[in-house]
């Protein structure tokens, strides 16, 4: 499987989505500072919500195989600025959490957003149902992933 790095705001999910992704039980961790896996990068809510930390997420993108920008589907803003991950220079996808929280409309928005913000290909999931969990992994899995958008 990739190594897969996700960023996004803090309770948005990540975490969480890593565990499914490993297959473990769901337990809440607030995650204090980067944590790295041979398969993931979970990356604090805080180093996207301080613009001071954004350099520690340029420098851990560079051990990725893809970025994932993750946004709870009950999201009321979008954290990401067009084009965010332009200069990680990597795959990006999008991953729209907690979708068994909202409605459609709230889930066509967040995924909206994650399309503005470099997201080449967008998955919706929910960690606590397993709802497109499999749909992630089966992408991560593929010899081929996306080309950064440039």
């Amino acid at each position: 499987m990739k190594r897969i790095m996700l960023i996004g705001p803090s309770q948005c999910g990540k975490t969480s989505l890593t565990q499914r992704l490993h297959g473990e039980a769901i337990r809440y961790q607030k995650t204090q500072a980067i944590e790295w896996s041979p398969t993931a990068i979970d990356t604090p809510g805080e180093y996207l919500e301080n613009r001071r930390l954004y350099s520690a997420l340029l420098a851990s993108a560079n051990e990725a195989d893809v970025i994932a920008l993750v946004l709870a589907a009950t999201a009321e803003i979008c954290p990401f600025s067009p084009g965010f991950t332009l200069p990680m220079n990597r795959p990006t996808i999008g991953i729209v959490t907690k979708s068994d929280l909202a409605d459609a409309t709230a889930i066509e928005q967040s995924l909206a957003w994650l399309t503005e913000s470099g997201a080449q290909r967008c998955f919706i999931t929910s960690s606590q149902t397993g709802a497109g969990i499999n749909d992630v992994i089966s992408f991560l899995s593929h010899k081929e992933l996306l080309c950064p958008t440039l």
